[in-house]
């Protein structure tokens, strides 16, 4: 549980950089990372709180 929270948090972290980096420097590659890793996070999160409702609803059967 710590470990994907942790996953969760650094990619969040890591998107933040790369979109002020974007705004620095105004380079596209920058905000196509964010953006890529932003993408990434969502897919992790999404992925995480669907196999909690699994367990949940294994439980209830």
């Amino acid at each position: 549980m710590l470990l994907f929270r942790l996953l969760f948090g650094l990619l969040l972290l890591a998107s933040v950089l790369c979109l002020a980096m974007y705004v620095a420097t105004g380079a596209p590659l920058w905000r196509r990372r964010g953006w890529t890793i932003l993408k990434w996070a969502l897919i992790a999160a999404l992925s995480f709180f669907g196999v909690l409702i699994l367990e949940r609803l294994a439980v209830l059967l």
